[in-house]
């Protein structure tokens, strides 16, 4: 499969993950909803990253940032003990939404699998959307620049 073309070129948060006994399934490949976890686990290091930890947003400032969307492609297996690397960059940032990529590629070189989701800024109290606080914002689009 080709890869999704996504514009220019944007900085891209990096991160490895192992697959483990317990994330597959009896056929002895991932079973897809681990995947969901594991992705989430992405997009949380990749909160605390750019200085946004859910921690704080959470459970100090009360904002979420549920899924509104998730599309997802299962592009090859990934079996127990496989090295993925999980590859997340920001496609679109809007005033309380936020579009994110994310991409699996095995040591192999395999693309495994590839998500887009849709996360939406979210007041704890009402659990209605509200705008991205300015300092949140900035960090997210400080880190969709290009790379120097």
């Amino acid at each position: 499969m080709t890869p999704h073309k996504e514009g220019p070129p944007r900085r891209e948060f990096l991160v490895e993950r192992q697959v483990r006994f317990g994330d597959c399934d009896p056929a002895g490949i991932v079973f897809f909803p681990r995947y969901f976890e594991i992705s989430n686990s992405v997009v949380e290091d990749w909160w605390q990253q750019i200085g946004q930890p859910w921690t704080d947003s959470i459970l100090r400032r009360r904002i979420g940032t549920p899924t509104a969307h998730l599309d997802t492609v299962f592009v090859s297996p990934s079996r127990f003990g496989d090295t993925l690397s999980f590859h997340l960059s920001v496609e679109h940032l809007g005033r309380s939404a936020l579009t994110l990529r994310l991409r699996a590629v095995g040591a192999d070189g395999v693309e495994r699998l590839r998500i887009r989701q849709r996360l939406v800024a979210t007041s704890l109290e009402t659990h209605r959307p509200i705008p991205w606080p300015d300092d949140i914002r900035q960090a997210i689009l400080d880190f969709q620049e290009d790379a120097p």
